[in-house]
């Protein structure tokens, strides 16, 4: 069977009636990637989606026939760029375009925002990822959980 086309797809701004929903599919897709898994464990607080990130509008929901399938959060930088803070798509949905969609509209939005870069720290597993959609490695940052990938991605917004 194949999966719906990723035009079926519908991003749109999350709702605070759908915060739970969404930590729920946060821990399913941490624990489902096996690089910091004991350590989520440990430390579960580490899952959190404060409800200022849906209230100012930072948090971007990917929708299929009702179905959410996975969610970023998108936060201004004190240097003027923008942090793609969160991004998370169920397990069973990976390899279906949901990821690579929702960088493509959280870019817009850092554009829009007026961001030069959009930015990412990811572990070596998801720097793959993010190099496919075209962001470059840019330096370590130092995590809770030890040190990971801060990687880049120059945007403009569209015409």
């Amino acid at each position: 069977m194949s999966s719906p086309p990723s035009s079926d797809l519908i991003i749109r701004a999350a709702k605070v009636s759908e915060r739970e929903m969404l930590e729920a599919l946060q821990w399913r897709a941490s624990l489902a990637n096996e690089e910091h898994q004991a350590d989520l464990l440990a430390h579960p607080d580490a899952i959190d989606l404060p409800v200022e990130h849906i209230t100012e509008g930072c948090t971007l929901v990917a929708e299929r026939a009702g179905d959410i399938l996975g969610f970023s959060v998108i936060l201004p930088r004190d240097d003027g760029e923008a942090e793609l803070d969160g991004l998370f798509v169920e397990p069973h949905a990976w390899r279906s375009l949901i990821g690579t969609r929702l960088v493509a509209e959280s870019s817009r939005v850092a554009a829009l925002s007026g961001a030069t870069f959009l930015w990412v720290v990811c572990g070596q597993t998801a720097a793959a990822f993010y190099a496919k959609c075209g962001f470059e490695q840019a330096g370590q940052s130092k995590t809770r959980f030890g040190h990971a990938v801060s990687m880049r991605k120059r945007v403009t917004p569209r015409a």
